[in-house]
């Protein structure tokens, strides 16, 4: 077997820190949201929802819900019956 190159272990190293580095916990370094949904989905199958407003992560607000089925659907904000859902569950706790 041939000896590695200095740039060969480079490349391996930093090839692995890319692929195990994750960022500190709740602090993702980009959107969350490449496509999201206009579709009207019922309340009764929302189990979760989470707002994420736009900073240096992101530019844009974004709306993951999470279904009674596991699955995790970005909404889109800007949609009529969205933003009439969110404005329920933040008067609910004001």
């Amino acid at each position: 077997m041939a000896a590695e190159s200095p740039q060969t272990l480079l490349l391996l190293a930093v090839l692995v820190l890319g692929i195990f580095a994750r960022p500190c916990e709740g602090q993702e370094l980009r959107c969350q949201c490449i496509q999201t949904h206009t579709d009207f989905i019922s309340p009764k199958f929302i189990t979760n929802v989470q707002l994420i407003p736009e900073g240096a992560h992101c530019s844009r607000k974004e709306i993951i819900v999470t279904l009674k089925d596991g699955t995790l659907v970005c909404l889109d904000p800007e949609a009529e019956w969205v933003m009439i859902i969110i404005k329920k569950i933040i008067n609910r706790y004001n």
